[in-house]
C-alpha cells in the first residue's frame, strides 16, 4: 500500500515542464529522508488523477528517478524507494550547480525579490544542509 501522507503541487502554468516539477519534488522529498528506502509510492494512475495530469507525465517522472537509481518501477506494486547510496560528483557538476543557480537567482531578481530575501533565503537552506552531509 502506498504511503498516503504525500503531497506533491504543481503548477500548470508553469513553463517548467509538469514532469520535471514532479521529478525535482520527489527528489527533494527523497534527499530530505522524508521518503525512505522501501515506502512506496503512489500508483502512476492515483498520483496523475490527484495533480489532475496525464498518467504518462508521472511515468516519466518516476523513471526518471527509476534511471537515478531513486525507485525500484514494477508492475502491479509500483514504485518502491530504494536504499540509494550518494553518488560520486562528476567533474562537470559543480560548475552546473553554479549554472543553475545563477538562472534561478536572475530569474528571482527578474520577478522582483530582493537581494536581502535571496541572501535570507540562500542562508536558511544552507543552515538545512549543515547536517546533511558535506
Amino acid at each position: 500500500m502506498a504511503d498516503r501522507d504525500l503531497t506533491l503541487r504543481v503548477d500548470l502554468a508553469s513553463d517548467l515542464p509538469v514532469y520535471r516539477q514532479i521529478v525535482s519534488a520527489l527528489r527533494a522529498l527523497l534527499v530530505a529522508g522524508d521518503l525512505r528506502a522501501g515506502s512506496l509510492l503512489p500508483s502512476v494512475r492515483e498520483l496523475a488523477l490527484d495533480l489532475g495530469v496525464h498518467h504518462n507525465t508521472v511515468a516519466e517522472a518516476y523513471r526518471i528517478l527509476a534511471e537515478e537509481g531513486w525507485l525500484d518501477l514494477r508492475r502491479r506494486r509500483g514504485a518502491l524507494v530504494l536504499d540509494r547510496h550518494q553518488p560520486r560528483p562528476e567533474p562537470e557538476a559543480r560548475e552546473g550547480f553554479r549554472r543553475r543557480l545563477g538562472e534561478l537567482v536572475a530569474e528571482a531578481r527578474s520577478r522582483g525579490l530582493q537581494n536581502r530575501t535571496l541572501v535570507a533565503e540562500l542562508r536558511k537552506l544552507a543552515e538545512g544542509l549543515n547536517g546533511g552531509g558535506t
